[in-house]
């Protein structure tokens, strides 16, 4: 075991977009597990959209991250010393060590993973919060009907590349909307969506009407600003728009210039009786059995295909979090921080 550990936290709040300075890597003793804890060697570490918001101290759903804390995070870690009769040494189990190398845990909130059943990082993708996120979201607000069009934005990220499978599973028919023609063909020719549409064309309104010729029945959004502009007025009565992240504006100084405003949107809510809600994965996990019952029989089906972006070593996970706000990610990101 090395003699410090490593961990990554919030020197300053970002004006913007995250640069360098708003991280800080710091070396640390590996601590020690008092009784009943166990010391947690970190393996897999998650980076997902809403870990911006945790950077702002903006009032939000959920606890933002302290100047001087760790970056907070999902983790696949190995115990490596037990003092918890619950864990032994050699487990591996999912939790929420941040961006760090070792951590101290009572226990609370673990849970072990079986490495024989799926490759163990995918606890933090396809088998985790974004999987679930994108089959709640889907089941309970999207509701797609055989025949429908469900439209996603982000459509070769974590989530929305799940979101489109899922709906062709539901037999709907899939428009995904990605950034740049590679995404969009691995949109269509590997996860097998009907169409995919790139959101940097400047045409996007007029490509995205061809993709949908009988309209948009659900939506689901990630993304916001110039996507929602061009996905607006396709929306058909009914509609059901489950709102999961809005990347375009997480890091925006000021209000963003979308072209629908409120009040055309409230129109649009009364006059096409839209549903629109917004969701936190954590409001369905009454559903997590069916979920992790139906999930990896679609994997194992193939009807479910899934596509990891893996940055290497803890001190890489600052660009990769920032080139993941922008779009440079391919698939879920992740960081693998040891073997």
């Amino acid at each position: 075991m090395p003699e410090t550990a490593r961990r990554i936290v919030l020197a300053s709040r970002p004006v913007g977009d995250p640069k360098p300075s708003d991280f800080r890597l710091e070396e640390f003793p590996v601590p020690e597990p008092g009784p009943g804890q166990v010391l947690l060697k970190t393996k897999w570490l998650s980076l997902d959209p809403y870990m911006r918001g945790r950077m702002s101290d903006a009032p939000s759903y959920a606890k933002p991250v302290g100047i001087d804390e760790v970056m907070e995070a999902g983790t696949v870690s190995e115990v490596v010393a037990s003092n918890n009769g619950k864990y032994q040494k050699g487990d591996i189990v999912l939790g929420r060590a941040g961006w760090q190398t070792h951590m101290v845990s009572n226990g609370a909130g673990l849970m072990k993973l079986d490495p024989k059943l799926a490759p163990v990082q995918t606890a933090l993708g396809v088998l985790g919060m974004p999987g679930m996120t994108a089959y709640t979201g889907l089941a309970e607000i999207g509701k797609p009907q055989a025949g429908e069009t469900v439209v996603v934005s982000a459509a070769s990220g974590a989530v929305g590349s799940i979101v489109g499978q899922i709906a062709k599973i539901k037999g709907a028919r899939a428009v995904g909307i990605a950034g740049g023609t590679e995404k969009c063909k691995y949109v269509k020719d590997a996860l097998g969506f009907d169409d995919c549409v790139d959101h940097r064309a400047s045409d996007l309104a007029n490509r995205l009407k061809g993709a949908c010729p009988k309209g948009i029945d659900v939506y689901f959004e990630n993304v916001s600003g110039p996507v929602w502009d061009a996905v607006f007025p396709l929306l058909n009565p009914f509609a059901r728009i489950p709102v999961c992240g809005l990347i375009a504006q997480y890091s925006a100084t000021e209000s963003p210039d979308m072209k629908y405003k409120t009040s055309q949107i409230f129109r649009a809510v009364l006059t096409k009786r839209l549903t629109m809600r917004g969701f936190i994965v954590s409001d369905f996990w009454g559903r997590f059995e069916d979920f992790i019952r139906e999930m990896p029989q679609w994997i194992k089906e193939g009807r479910i295909k899934y596509r990891e972006d893996i940055a290497e070593g803890l001190e890489n996970a600052p660009p990769a979090f920032m080139g993941m706000l922008k779009g440079k990610n391919f698939g879920k990101q992740l960081v693998r921080v040891a073997e």
